[in-house]
């Protein structure tokens, strides 16, 4: 049996700090520059073999556009029926190894990225990502922590077995599932990207890796560590593409499962390309997904407002707001509105924003121009519609080298309103101040207004009242917290994930997730056979 003792830690000390004067920060200055000098060829990985299709998309740095961080060759669909051929020949072989053998690849690889590999990474997601040195470490040692707890996980299930009778002996086969899953990651988080293709591969899987365009470099320095680790050829393909030739894979006999985060309305694309094939499957797909977010702080009379604002600068707009986490409105009383809006009004001018190896730079841009427009698009919104919003401070926004979006904060007295309801994925949070005797009726407005249910906060200091936004607000967040900001899940500690439109609640970073890419299958041994056909009964 393996105790509490063989848990993983998440060990918070080792997060570097790149403070001045620390012995890590001159390394990563030197390997920021290094990399932002240099332009990498990524190739897509099939059954082990590198590949160059000559149809290459280039990854651009977000703080600084003319700045290419890599050329990246994207797959067709030749490629990805190789990619399909491919998992499958490695299926059978894998599908049959030890489990030892399969956790020791990814225990490796935690170690090599934890250690050695650490530096190249961190400052590849800082440049790729656009994310500071802090939020760079928490996202590596999010991955470190998903290989360490996904293989302890499957220990765990491995030993989960039905009960015994006398004369028999009874056991589970966790079975991988039968055929190959496909996994579509998004931009905005290094680790998810490294941890949707290899839970199921973990267990037994083989997988289709589709790294989000806009990040495909980063992600390859994941594949990276996994082949040093010995990862055999063919487990998990690396096969950038276009969203357009994924019928290719989705429509395949072969397909076993999806592993997704992303949009809402991708989300829903693939659900129902999968239901019209339904019939044509070995197997009914698993899908798994975890979508998007309008993730809320609430405040209560009682809460303290220092801890509370602190926590919505935080919340709202560290990595930019890009965080399908992120804290995007807030419900304020009117009693603590003025010191909590004076407050905001002195603290947000001073995040300072601009190039990520400016290690002085608490924000860096957003991830492209696509992400950029959109975001303007709902300032421009909330200004030409003066009566519901007014801008507390911010919305400004800077084309000019990167893709600059100040952090923002908006009144609206509209609580179902556009700005508030919709997310933005930005850094801009909306406000509603609520009649501090509302209290409860502006709980109740709070679950009704998002078609989201991921991750929401409440402050205050009052037990009870906590307690009752607790029970009100207990289907409006997946992932709930108490006078914390809704941001920062631990592997292990916060499973994360969410309902309603914010996807299956499968609980990343738990065993939850981990069975789900299993099939088990139950096996009765008899230890002595019966010489007569008759029951009792008959005499």
């Amino acid at each position: 049996m393996f105790g509490s003792a063989d848990r993983p830690v998440n060990d918070v000390n080792t997060i570097r700090s790149y403070a001045p004067g620390s012995p890590d920060r001159r390394p990563l200055e030197e390997e920021l520059s290094r990399l932002r000098a240099a332009t990498d060829e990524v190739p897509l990985v099939i059954g082990g073999r590198e590949l160059r299709t000559g149809n290459v998309a280039e990854v651009r740095c977000p703080d600084d556009r003319s700045v290419v961080l890599a050329r990246a060759h994207l797959a067709g669909k030749e490629e990805l029926e190789r990619a399909v051929e491919g998992a499958l020949a490695a299926r059978e072989r894998w599908t049959r190894a030890d489990w030892a053998d399969r956790v020791a690849v990814f225990q490796r690889a935690a170690t090599l990225l934890a250690g050695p590999r650490r530096i190249r990474n961190i400052a590849a997601i800082m440049l790729n990502h656009s994310k500071n040195p802090y939020e760079a470490e928490i996202d590596l040692a999010e991955l470190v922590d998903f290989w360490n707890f996904n293989t302890y996980f499957a220990r765990q299930v491995y030993e989960i077995q039905p009960s015994q009778y006398p004369g028999e002996t009874n056991r589970f086969d966790w079975r991988p599932l039968e055929g190959f899953v496909v996994a579509i990651p998004p931009f905005n988080f290094y680790s998810i990207g490294g941890n949707l293709p290899t839970a199921p591969a973990i267990v037994g899987n083989v997988s289709i890796w589709k790294p989000a365009r806009a990040v495909i470099w980063s992600n390859y320095e994941i594949y990276k560590v996994l082949v040093e680790a010995g990862l055999p050829p063919g487990v998990i393909n690396f096969v950038p593409f276009s969203s357009a030739d994924a019928p290719v894979l989705l429509d395949h006999p072969a397909l076993a499962g999806v592993h997704f985060t992303g949009s809402y309305a991708s989300l829903v694309q693939i659900w129902k390309r999968v239901g019209e094939h339904i019939e044509s499957y070995r197997n009914f797909p698993r899908i798994v997904g975890e979508t998007g977010g309008k993730d809320f702080v609430f405040m209560h009379p009682s809460a303290d407002v220092r801890g509370t604002v602190v926590n919505l600068i935080r919340g709202a707009f560290e990595y930019q707001g890009q965080k399908c986490s992120a804290c995007s409105r807030a419900y304020v009383p009117e009693s603590r509105w003025p010191e909590v809006e004076r407050m905001l009004k002195a603290e947000v001018p001073k995040v300072t924003m601009g190039r990520v190896d400016d290690l002085g730079n608490l924000m860096g841009a957003v991830i492209d121009e696509a992400s950029f427009e959109n975001i303007a698009r709902y300032l421009d919104f909330a200004r030409t519609n003066p009566r519901d919003y007014s801008f507390v401070v911010g919305g400004e926004t800077d084309r000019t080298k990167g893709w600059f979006v100040r952090p923002t904060v908006i009144r609206t007295t509209d609580p179902r309103g556009k700005l508030i309801s919709e997310e933005i994925f930005g850094p801009v949070l909306t406000v509603y101040v609520y009649p501090d005797a509302k209290y409860d009726e502006t709980l109740a407005l709070c679950d009704a207004t998002s078609p989201y249910a991921l991750t929401g906060s409440v402050f205050g200091q009052d037990r009870y009242e906590v307690r009752r936004a607790e029970e009100l607000l207990r289907w409006s967040a997946g992932n709930f917290y108490i006078n914390d900001k809704p941001t920062g899940a631990i592997v292990g500690r916060q499973p994360f994930g969410g309902a309603r439109h914010s996807g299956t609640n499968d609980k990343a970073g738990s065993i939850l997730n981990v069975m789900r890419w299993l099939s088990p299958r139950n096996i009765k041994e008899t230890a002595v056979l019966p010489d007569d056909w008759k029951r009792p009964f008959m005499g």
